[in-house]
């Protein structure tokens, strides 16, 4: 298959398996809480019941309120393209690189942000700013987890350092090690997950993402749902590629071998996935204050794994 074949391929999964990779961490927490809970296919259906009502929009709003649910959804939905799944041979692969990821996603930050403070409400000012707390805390932590990942691959590219990896180019690596602890952490803050924030609740003193698109309605808050579905699936493939790679098909893969990389792909996500939803059940929400303290441990893990890296090439 081509690259542009392949392209369209990921592009198609991508946006269609966020609302089942939603769907089974949802799951699995409340299995792990003894309750039923909702339906594995559920997602699509909160999706397609906001599409069929009408958007409801405030007479205060601008045309920022209403433009930033497309932006912060085409935003997550590029960046999550430019990421290797089950093939590294796809046809944006040398247009981007993680650097460029980061800032893809922090455009999506940004327009999401813009929404909640464009209607005047204090919901909507109080979750901009705690949004903004944690994207300071959390980019330099993405960016030195980049860094090390360029010192040991030699490029920011995902495809690079996936094919780096595959090749025996890390093994046992204490800088590695490092790395994807930190990016575990930006991940989980970066979505909005348990201890940082509760993507169930809508208590007023505790949620963050949910207060920003707290007044959309209809199809908007539709796309702002998928959006965070899209987003978590990128951090479960960006983590599975950088530092999980295995299975991933190369350039020129046979039909075959495409297909076991589908698999693996599917493989990790549901480990990822799982993993995810016991780690949410075992722990409890930290207070906003403790952010600081969260994400200053990933940045403090970027940070020596570089040194780290730099400390075993001296020696």
């Amino acid at each position: 298959m081509t690259p542009v074949l392949l392209q369209l391929l990921q592009l198609l999964l991508v946006v269609t398996a966020a609302p089942l990779v939603t769907g089974w961490v949802r799951l699995v927490k409340a299995r792990l809480q003894a309750r039923r809970g909702p339906p594995l296919l559920q997602p699509y259906r909160d999706l397609y019941r906001l599409l069929q009502k009408e958007a409801i929009v405030a007479p205060s709003a601008s045309w920022v309120f209403r433009a930033a649910p497309y932006l912060t959804f085409s935003a997550i939905w590029l960046a999550a393209m430019i990421i290797p799944t089950f093939s590294i041979d796809l046809y944006l692969i040398p247009a981007a690189d993680l650097i460029a990821l980061v800032a893809l996603l922090g455009l999506a930050r940004f327009a999401t942000a813009l929404a909640g403070m464009d209607i005047g409400t204090a919901f909507g000012g109080l979750g901009a700013s705690r949004e903004m707390l944690i994207a300071s805390l959390a980019e330099p932590a993405m960016l030195m987890v980049t860094f090390t990942l360029s010192l040991l691959s030699g490029s920011t590219s995902p495809a690079i350092v996936a094919e780096f990896v595959l090749h025996g180019g890390i093994g046992l690596s204490v800088s590695a090690g490092l790395a994807l602890v930190a990016m575990i952490l930006v991940a989980i803050a970066e979505n909005g997950r348990i201890p940082i924030d509760n993507p169930a609740t809508h208590l007023e003193l505790t949620m963050v993402h949910e207060a920003m698109v707290l007044e959309y309605s209809g199809r908007h808050l539709a796309m702002m749902e998928a959006a965070g579905m899209v987003r978590l699936t990128l951090y479960i493939g960006l983590i599975g590629c950088l530092f999980l790679p295995w299975g991933i098909a190369l350039p020129g893969a046979s039909g075959l071998e495409l297909a076991g990389g589908l698999a693996m792909w599917a493989v990790r996500t549901l480990a990822l996935s799982t993993a995810l939803a016991v780690f949410e059940t075992s722990i409890a929400k930290m207070r906003v204050f403790r952010y600081g303290d969260f994400l200053g441990g990933a940045l403090l893990l970027g940070l020596l794994a570089a040194i780290f890296h730099y400390v075993s090439e001296a020696v």
